[in-house]
């Protein structure tokens, strides 16, 4: 029995470009898309990386007859929000708002939700919040939804280890080191995630990480997004802290 051919992978240096630009909620959206008029498929990213994670499958999507839609998240890239005054809020239904918003300003309707880390919570909260609009999800990370009333009771500690950085970012110090320089923002996700990559797999992800990490990752809403489930069980409130001073 032959072996089939697998698909074909593209270069860790090819681009998802160009990029559009538009109104969306709060954010002015940055995201590429890709594909005929088919079944919408949103394609959400996650933290530390950028829209380049999804540079193989895309293409395959497109190919396959799907609209495919790869957004900036908030705090990411070329997204910005079209306030000053508006919060930099990184809590867990800011993210799905956000990804419904964007259907919204497009005139999509119904759309298969995709995810991992901040883009499958964003997934998760967008198919259970508006049930009606999700086709089908998919989220690497498994269901994501923060239980925010259990968020200060501890896991095993094998699990508390790997969100080290998590607890980092809750100190000022925290701040200082993501905002410092591109290189430690870079190193920060290599030593987070190097456990699990190997060969290939890490070549193929370290160079849109570094470029991603040069020009995308926004620092207020990161670290909103590692303190919105402390702030939120001491204040027992789901609304948001004003932060604009952290922008």
């Amino acid at each position: 029995m032959s072996e089939s051919a697998s698909a074909p992978r593209a270069s860790s240096s090819k681009r998802l470009e160009p990029l559009r630009n538009i109104d969306a909620g709060p954010l002015n959206i940055a995201y590429y898309e890709a594909g005929p008029a088919g079944p919408a498929v949103m394609l959400m990213h996650g933290f530390p990386y950028d829209i380049h994670s999804y540079v193989d499958v895309a293409p395959i999507l497109a190919a396959q007859g799907c609209r495919v839609l790869v957004p900036y998240l908030r705090g990411y890239g070329p997204t910005r929000f079209r306030e000053e005054a508006t919060p930099r809020s990184g809590e867990q239904a800011a993210m799905g708002a956000d990804m419904m918003a964007l259907m919204n300003a497009l005139g999509i309707q119904r759309a298969v939700f995709a995810g991992y880390d901040w883009g499958g919570r964003a997934a998760c909260v967008g198919a259970a919040l508006w049930p009606e609009r999700c086709i089908g999800l998919v989220c690497v990370n498994s269901y994501l939804i923060q239980d925010i009333a259990r968020a200060m009771v501890p896991a095993r500690p094998d699990r508390e280890v790997p969100l080290w950085y998590q607890y980092y970012f809750q100190l000022e110090r925290g701040r200082a080191g993501l905002t410092s320089s591109a290189n430690w923002r870079h190193s920060l996700q290599y030593r987070c995630r190097r456990s699990r990559w190997t060969g290939t797999a890490m070549a193929s992800a370290r160079q849109p990480t570094a470029a991603g990490a040069r020009r995308n990752l926004r620092v207020p809403a990161s670290i909103a997004w590692c303190r919105a489930p402390d702030i939120i069980c001491r204040r027992k409130s789901p609304r948001p802290l004003p932060l604009a001073s952290w922008t």
